[in-house]
């Protein structure tokens, strides 16, 4: 296929080739791997600035989007690549082939950097979702970091890069520009443009932006920085967000209200900050689905009133293609039990899907919700259970509302009600990047508020 770029996409690829630190805010949709790919083939064979490029993507990003990316364009025909994907021995050999472009997956960064054996001579890199570095204590940032000083050329592109916050972004430009703009060490940045918000005596639990702190945050990263969002540019499909709520018995209410004070009796006295925050909110999410998992890690039934919902809403479908949202295992379990339901995990999955051979399909927002075009398949995404991750949950939506569907796009959420579930969608409406929101709800909650 040949590639005509809009002009917002030559405007993108102009400044990838002229800063060597390059950050790409692109909204799903706008085609930021083909644009990522344009400057790779110029910079190459125009320029002559760089002969091996590393791409660092989600794993089926990595496998499936990328070689499908350089396959489809006629200006990329000759450019060489190779997947480092699969067993040890495959990726070394995956190393080892002549290419241009090398694709790997992000779980492998560690591996490539300390454990593969094979010298890391790239002089550039593409971190195709650049958000998945933002934590300074992951195994991923450490290593790249021992080598980001021989990469010559470096670009990050994302839709999300803050998804929970500004907090994000330090390590994220961390490794794009060595520290330069938003400074070397988390603490500086920390003192720079946050102050204290939760905390417990002299522990602090969170923090918070202070006034006028974005503003020079993104005065500081703007130089480098361009931000895109699809409907500024592209006809996007129309987009109609439904909520389904459910209510549950008073026998079940009785058990979800018995699950949850044994929950607020058990850190009675402590502070609930974000980690235990996390893991509570956790539960009640499962509960608010139907079960919980015990301490065996056996889920207890607790009521089917998403299940009904969910089997209404596939039987309303009429056999119109649905793409099903779940979060826990115990989910898709019983989801199984009820309908005739594909995982989407594999290639071939994914091809089905586009092509119509899966009728109701279930996707897991944290394996598939980057990257993946799904929107050939079908037009309806329905939510089962719910995620606190504002750049998961856009993410996965952006699978089907995209540019190139050709239908309504339906995105209905199964809610239930006087459950953690309420305080979820409020936080995803008003695009609430903080643990603040969840804190809160966990607070409300297990206070049975």
């Amino acid at each position: 296929m040949r590639f005509i770029p809009h002009a917002y996409q030559q405007y993108a690829i102009q400044h990838i080739e002229t800063h060597k630190e390059a950050a790409l805010f692109l909204d799903m949709g706008l085609g930021k791997t083909v644009i990522a790919l344009s400057a790779i083939w110029d910079l190459a064979f125009d320029f002559f600035e760089v002969s091996k490029v590393l791409v660092v993507a989600p794993l089926r990003v990595a496998r499936d989007t990328w070689p499908a990316e350089i396959e489809k364009w006629e200006h990329l025909k000759y450019m060489t690549y190779s997947v480092v994907v699969g067993t040890e021995e495959e990726r070394r050999q995956a190393l080892l082939k002549k290419a241009l472009v090398y694709i790997i997956n992000r779980e492998n960064v560690d591996w490539l950097v300390s454990k593969s054996g094979v010298p890391f001579r790239f002089d550039m890199v593409v971190i195709d979702e650049l958000s998945s570095f933002k934590s300074h204590t992951s195994k991923r940032f450490k290593s790249f970091l021992k080598v980001r000083p021989r990469i010559k050329r470096i670009v990050g592109l994302t839709g999300t890069p803050s998804g929970n916050g500004l907090m994000d972004l330090w390590a994220e430009f961390r490794l794009l520009d060595m520290g330069k703009r938003l400074g070397r060490y988390i603490s500086h940045y920390r003192e720079a443009f946050f102050e204290p918000d939760k905390r417990n005596q002299m522990m602090v639990f969170s923090y918070k932006p202070r006034p006028g702190a974005a503003k020079e945050i993104y005065q500081l990263i703007g130089d480098m920085t361009i931000s895109m969002k699809s409907l500024d540019f592209l006809p996007m499909p129309k987009l109609i967000m439904n909520e389904v709520h459910v209510k549950l018995s008073p026998a079940e209410r009785k058990v979800y209200d018995e699950l949850r004070k044994k929950m607020a009796l058990s850190i009675e006295g402590k502070e609930i900050d974000a980690a235990n925050a996390a893991a509570l909110s956790g539960k009640l999410l499962q509960m608010a689905n139907g079960a919980v998992y015990d301490d065996d890690h056996k889920p207890i039934r607790i009521h089917d009133r998403k299940l009904d919902a969910l089997e209404d809403l596939v039987e309303a479908a009429n056999g119109k293609p649905i793409l099903i949202a779940y979060w826990f295992k115990h989910d898709l379990a019983r989801m199984k039990e009820r309908l005739s339901i594909r995982e989407i995990r594999s290639s071939k999955d994914i091809t089905d899907w586009n092509e119509g051979k899966i009728s109701v399909a279930a996707i897991h927002p944290a394996s598939a919700g980057h990257g993946l075009n799904l929107q050939a398949g079908g037009s309806v995404l329905i939510w089962f259970g719910l995620t606190w991750s504002l750049e998961l949950y856009q993410q996965t939506n952006a699978r089907l509302w995209r540019q190139g569907q050709k239908h309504t796009v339906i995105i209905e959420h199964i809610v239930t009600e006087g459950t953690i579930d309420e305080q979820v969608m409020r936080a995803l409406q008003s695009k609430n990047k903080t643990q603040e929101a969840l804190i809160a709800a966990v607070k409300a909650n297990l206070k049975g508020e």
